[in-house]
Parts: structure tokens; sequence; C-alpha cells
């Protein structure tokens, strides 16, 4: 009996071993593609524990992203989760670039906080501010104590410009190996981009980290480019699955999706896409991607029509860079089987 006992007392503690220690790296606006991909992890207890959420400017600048963050863990009770703050913009683009890009060559797609004012800070729609405050400038060093304290055993998961991630290595260039791995969303490589024709958003809006990051040596490195997310389209009639459900996570969602982007109250035929929630679902369950290839990749940091576009590596300028496990197949009924039921679980 004794030995039995102990066995069940030994058996939580095996289970929370195996669980993926993730930080969460995201540059969040109201609810969207980050959000989701938020409530999905904090509710697969089972295969996930987030240590810490760190704010990189991107889709907002950092404040604006913190605000919407804190909102979202109320709503899922979880307020004691962390929430930093780190970089205030990118390593070298600025929006005076972005407009005199348009200026020269067409208008962009998406320019995300670049559109901002970085001194206002919004509450989510029919709400107060939350007055909670992130721990300002401290997500880098957040994210390098976690990784020294944990070598081998903490994975990156980034969703935005990868500013925070690329400071953290060149402050402490030893952290690389000590990452288990970085599972990303960014870059495109056989489709057009959605900030310019030629990049993505994330690596369009901070190159120069996105290079930093491709370049380096950390161990694992998972891509989820937009060549997959392409293939997980939310349009109205997903949409209205899970806005069905009356939660107040849920009511978030269609409240952002419905009235924002893609704005399905107003237009009901325009069509977005899972993006960031594809990463956090893969760390939830590795099957819902069924065809994946390795490949050695770059960014061109030269400022012009294809500032940010994914490009191979030249391993002569980088010969420890490790390879990029890019994912290109997906089993979309899976993944939105998996998507819906995370969202509209009640708490």
């Amino acid at each position: 009996m004794l030995r039995l006992l102990a066995g069940l007392l030994v058996l939580p503690l095996l289970t929370a071993g195996d669980r993926e220690a993730v930080l969460f790296d995201t540059d969040s606006g109201l609810f969207g593609d980050d959000g989701a991909a938020l409530v999905m992890l904090l509710r697969s207890p089972v295969e996930v524990t987030v240590e810490g959420v760190t704010i990189v400017p991107g889709n907002v600048w950092p404040a604006q992203g913190a605000e919407y963050m804190f909102h979202i863990l109320d709503l899922l009770k979880r307020p004691a989760v962390p929430v930093l703050t780190g970089a205030e913009e990118p390593l070298a683009h600025t929006a005076a670039m972005a407009r005199e890009y348009t200026r020269r060559w067409g208008s962009l797609e998406y320019m995300g906080a670049f559109a901002e004012d970085p001194a206002r800070i919004k509450p989510a729609p029919g709400c107060k501010l939350t007055g909670r405050k992130p721990r300002h400038e401290a997500a880098v060093d957040f994210l390098i104590s976690e990784i020294e304290r944990r070598p081998g055993a903490v994975t990156i998961l980034a969703l935005g410009p990868m500013t925070n991630i690329a400071l953290a290595l060149r402050m402490r260039p030893e952290i690389e190996t000590k990452i288990k791995r970085i599972v990303f969303m960014g870059g495109n490589l056989h489709v057009a981009g959605n900030a310019s024709p030629a990049a993505e958003f994330n690596f369009w809006f901070d190159p120069e980290a996105a290079r930093i990051v491709l370049r380096s040596r950390i161990p694992r490195k998972v891509m989820f480019s937009l060549d997959i997310c392409n293939l997980a389209p939310i349009r109205r009639a997903q949409f209205d699955e899970v806005a069905a459900a009356h939660t107040p996570i849920t009511d978030l969602f269609s409240w952002d999706l419905g009235n924002r982007y893609p704005g399905f109250y107003h237009h009901p035929d325009s069509v977005t896409y899972l993006w960031d929630s594809l990463p956090a679902a893969y760390l939830i369950d590795p099957g819902i991607v069924t065809r994946s290839e390795t490949q050695s990749l770059d960014v061109i940091t030269n400022w012009g029509k294809f500032y940010g576009a994914t490009q191979p590596l030249d391993r002569r300028v980088a010969p420890d860079a490790t390879p990029v496990n890019v994912m290109l197949g997906l089993d979309f009924k899976r993944m939105w089987n998996l998507y819906k039921t995370l969202l509209t679980r009640h708490e």
C-alpha cells in the first residue's frame, strides 16, 4: 500500500515534467490569432505550461499589447501569469522607412504598430483599462534567466517579430545552445507576403531580428510560414461555430473578428487565417502537421522592395547556423477541431 501511495504521489510530478515549458513571446492585438494561441495553451495544462508572456512590438506597441494580454488572462482567471515588455521598437526598421516604402513602391498591405500611436493605450471594447502594469523592459532578462535556469528544457514560442529574442541572443550568445527549440510563425517561401508583396509581416517588421535568430545555433527551429498558414482559413461558417458558444472568450473573439479584422459582421465573404494559432496547436498536438522539410534560411535586410523577404542562407556567412524545419502540410480538420474545442470550452 505504501509503495502504491508513493507511486501515486510521484505520478503528477512525472506528468508535469513531461509538459512543454513555453516562453510565450507575442505582439498580441485585441484577440486575433495571438490571443487564441494563448487560450489554447493555457487550456492544455497536460501538454504545456506557459512560464511567462513577453511582449514585443509588431501588431501594436508593447504597452497596448500588454493591456490586451492582461485582459485575456483576466477572462481566463489566470492573473498570476507574468507579463513583461521588452524592446520598444524594432532593431532598425522605423515608421519613416515604411512610409518611404509606400512612396517609392506602393501601398503596404499591413503596417501594424507603425500605423498606431505608441502613447495611446485602449481598453478592450466595453471595458475599462485593467489597471495592471507589465514588468517594463524586463522581457529580455526574463528570457535569458529562464533559459539559463533550465538549459535544454525551455521552448520559445515566437508569435511576433523576434526583437526580444534577438536581443537576448546578442546579450548572451551562449544561451543559443541552451534553448530546447524555437517554434515560430514568420516568413514566406513560395507564396506572396502579407505586409509587402515580398515579405510576411513578422519578418518585415524586424528583418534584422529574424536574421539573427535564423543564423543562430538554436538546436531546433520550427517554422510556420505563410505557406502553411494559407492552408488554414477562417471563413464566416467557421467564425459562427466559435461565436455561437457565447463565453467571455468567444465573445471577445467574435467582437474582434466580427467588427475589426476581417470584419465578418460587415463583410461576410471575407476570410482570415489561423496564423499564430498553428504553432501553438503544434505544441499541443504535433499531428496537425502532415509534411515538413529542412532548409537553411536567411532574411533580406537590405532596405528596398524585398526588405524582410525569406531567402536561402549562404552557409559561408553563417557556418554555425542550424537548419530550419519548415512546416508545409496541414491536417486542417484536425487543427480546426482542436482550435474550436479549446476556444469554446467553459472555464
